[in-house]
């Protein structure tokens, strides 16, 4: 937000210079970005009338003019503005003046003919960046005076970084309450008396959008005359603001925004038809706004209609149709309050960003429209003549925002600050800033003003305490107390093991946004159960993610686009779904590698990673749960996204964990990606449940160790084999190996052989010979029924 110094000094009583109020504005958490000092070297800048002008004998752009201060004989300035004119009044600086820059002005020959002084712009006067000519000057500027006494200068225009919760100070008589609490002072009010009627001409108003509308004000004026100039105290202080003055009407409504923080519009009533109708846009609706751009509506924008068509967005542009023009002579001044949630995003839906978005997206004070539109009238009446008919009101009372008290404990301000603030001290800021204030027993109660929507508990209060008794005032001191330290429970593996481990194993974390594209999870298959966002930070990121894969798989793509050939990635986090009501959150961890399966070296061949690698990380995370007995995988029931022959699900007691494998050919060729690319995605929470150790006996009698070869069918997983022996051989069986896997000459088509050593152990005697080939004998009796195996010679 941008304004002029001078202005604000206007309205209140500012003991203090630029830098100590600079200083005072951004300590108090209102930050001053810029400031840009205005006609601070205009001596010798007056003003002056051509009265005469003629083409340079020697210079097709060139203009010799005749100038006149109202004192003397005219002077002779060369001069190349394409305004320059008899009868225009500009500022002349004289000879020996010194203009922001250091530009000194000398008398000189340009082109032979002589001239002594210089026409100047805003630009070269250092008040404006409009270059395109002479600074035009209303015709009752009073000649031969000074330039910085006519046009109130010297002058700043300050910008403030302003935060979304405090929109109150978007005006400048808001802010003008801050400035009067850190100063001392007091607000100058800004007299608004109601304009008298002089017209019976009125526009019924209707409110059919409910909460998101529930206050609108209208007013005809009629008989105006559009083309009337603002005056030139109005026009400097928009420019200063950083506002370029358009037309009277246009002008009017950016000021009253820019004193009062109220945005406004003005339709041309002629071209109105029937009553106003507040409601929301129908599907499809479209509206040509006023920077010629077509915007194609839906029900969530609220529009200002007539009986036949949209007129504007509401909150955010007028419509081209209805805008006010030079052959204007009657208009409707309208100011309404809507719900901040109902503006919200909308501008930035049709790509814009207003002034009036800007502030209502925030919150305007419910309690303005009456006094912006009096002060609107008001102005208009004055400037460019007209009647005022009366004022229609609509509003729904029981959709207007009530602020109820506070309660500010003494005590509680002391303990948060860590100071204590004299009582009057506190009065005293809150009621400069607009609050009222009640003492009570035990501190005070405060009722905020329907502009400060950032009030609403304790904690709020004590922060306007803070930045206005000044956070410099508040001694800096090192907190004591005692910390308990959280107890770890030991059955339960800690997320950092996790992350330790899978860093330890070559993986780096990464972190991704939890938004998403709609068509990235489409893409994927995963789009079942996706949460839409209300208000998408972009259309890219307009859903919740319901997996953390595509967004894992986005980051490895970027990294290989930029030359990274070996990648490997982690992350720690949740997915979202969709359940009716508050979406169901799901901690998970996600890995995706591609690339070498081991960095260069010269030690061993590269090969590129597989399967078995992955599943080989996936082996060292379920031995840190210590049950690894509980944990299996198969291929049945697998997700679009994996490639079938290379994929699998991990079950943790017979329940889907997660999965694991290369990703499907068709996915990994709609994502440009190679067919490298190997992941997996498991729930968290049986990853962290861990069993404890406990000490056994060591045995006393040997092991026995008996290697078999079985030959089994091709799809027959090495989880079955494994399980048929554990099964069979119970507590005896101490371990399996498996150490050798043949397929090829000798074996049939379709078939393998698996060769295993299984160690047998009893705990209370020495197995003989016989006892260990009655336990194989077991084993393979249960491979052969239950994995279709038979012995190899």
């Amino acid at each position: 937000m941008k304004f002029s110094e001078n202005w604000l000094r206007e309205l209140v009583t500012v003991d203090a210079d630029r830098a100590s109020l600079v200083h005072a504005l951004t300590m108090a958490g209102l930050e001053v970005e810029e400031v840009t000092p205005l006609g601070d070297q205009l001596d010798g800048v007056v003003v002056a009338e051509i009265v005469d002008a003629v083409k340079h004998p020697e210079a097709d752009r060139l203009q010799v003019c005749k100038v006149s201060t109202g004192q003397g004989e005219p002077l002779q300035i060369v001069c190349g503005a394409p305004n320059a004119r008899v009868g225009l009044r500009v500022p002349l600086a004289t000879v020996g003046a010194v203009l922001p820059g250091g530009i000194q002005i000398k008398a000189a020959k340009l082109r032979g003919v002589e001239s002594s002084g210089m026409l100047c712009s805003a630009k070269e006067l250092g008040i404006d960046a409009d270059a395109s000519g002479l600074l035009e000057l209303p015709p009752d500027a009073p000649l031969g005076e000074s330039l910085a006494t006519y046009l109130g200068l010297p002058d700043a225009s300050i910008e403030l970084k302003v935060t979304p919760n405090r929109p109150d100070v978007l005006g400048l008589n808001g802010l003008a309450h801050d400035v009067a609490a850190l100063f001392g002072s007091r607000v100058l009010s800004i007299g608004v008396d109601e304009a008298p009627v002089a017209s019976d001409a009125t526009r019924a108003v209707r409110l059919d959008a409910g909460a998101d509308a529930p206050r609108y004000l209208g007013r005809v004026i009629e008989g105006i005359d559009a083309s009337a100039r603002s005056p030139l105290w109005m026009a400097e202080r928009l420019r200063r603001a950083g506002i370029r003055p358009i037309s009277a009407i246009v002008d009017i409504t950016q000021y009253v925004m820019l004193e009062l923080g109220h945005p406004m519009h003005a339709f041309d009533n002629d071209t109105l038809s029937g009553a106003i109708v507040v409601r929301h846009a129908a599907q499809g609706e479209t509206l040509t706004l006023l920077d010629g751009n077509k915007a194609t509506l839906d029900p969530s924008f609220v529009v200002i209609a007539d009986e036949t068509r949209p007129l504007a967005v509401a909150g955010v542009m007028g419509g081209l149709d209805s805008r006010v023009t030079d052959t204007t002579r009657n208009v409707f001044l309208e100011a309404a309050h809507f719900a901040p949630s109902a503006i919200m995003g909308r501008a930035r839906k049709l790509g814009l960003h207003t002034d009036a978005s800007h502030r209502f997206e925030r919150g305007v004070d419910p309690a303005l429209p009456r006094r912006a539109l009096e002060r609107a009238t008001e102005l208009l009446l004055s400037i460019a003549g007209g009647k005022a008919g009366p004022v229609t009101v609509a509003e729904r009372a029981e959709d207007l925002r009530k602020h109820a008290p506070v309660l500010l404990r003494h005590a509680r301000l002391r303990r948060i600050l860590g100071i204590d603030v004299a009582a009057a001290e506190v009065s005293r800021i809150f009621t400069a800033l607009g609050m009222a204030v009640e003492e009570v027993a035990d501190g005070w109660r405060i009722t905020p003003p329907s502009s400060r929507f950032d009030i609403e508990r304790e904690e709020d209060l004590i922060e306007e305490v803070a930045r206005i008794h000044g956070y410099e005032r508040i001694p800096t001191t090192t907190p004591a107390g005692k910390i308990a330290l959280a107890p770890e429970p030991e059955a339960r593996l800690s997320e950092m093991q996790l992350r330790d481990q899978l860093a330890a194993r070559g993986y780096f974390e990464a972190v991704t946004l939890s938004f998403v594209n709609a068509d990235l999870l489409t893409t994927w298959g995963v789009a079942s159960g996706w949460v839409p966002l209300a208000n998408p930070l972009s259309a890219d990121l307009a859903v919740m993610r319901t997996s953390l894969l595509p967004g894992l798989v986005e980051a490895l793509r970027y990294n290989r686009d930029r030359q990274q050939e070996r990648v490997r990635l982690f992350e720690v986090a949740r997915s979202f779904h969709a359940t009716g009501g508050a979406p169901d959150e799901v901690a998970r961890v996600a890995v995706v590698a591609s690339g070498a399966a081991r960095a260069e070296q010269w030690g061993e061949v590269s090969r590129p990673v597989d399967f078995f690698d992955l599943k080989g990380d996936l082996d060292a995370l379920i031995a840190r749960t210590g049950e690894p007995a509980r944990w299996s995988i198969d291929t049945t029931d697998l997700p679009s996204w994996l490639h079938p022959g290379r994929g699998a699900r991990v079950l943790r007691d017979g329940h889907v964990a997660g999965f694991i494998g290369a990703l499907h050919p068709a996915l990994a060729k709609a994502l440009d990606l190679g067919a490298d690319v190997h992941v997996m995605e498991l729930a968290l929470e049986p990853l962290l449940a861990r069993r404890l150790p406990s000490a056994t006996r060591v045995a006393r009698f040997p092991a026995v160790r008996r290697d078999i070869a079985v030959e089994l069918p091709e799809d027959v997983t090495w989880a079955s084999v494994e399980a048929a022996v554990r099964g069979a051989l119970g507590d005896t069986l101490k371990a399996v190996r498996l150490f050798d896997r043949y397929a090829g000459k000798g074996i049939e088509e379709g078939r393998k052989s698996l060769a295993m050593g299984l160690i047998l152990q009893d705990a209370s005697r020495t197995l003989t010979d016989d006892d260990a080939d009655a336990r194989v004998a077991e084993a393979v009796g249960a491979l052969e029924k239950t994995c279709k195996a038979r012995m190899r010679g």
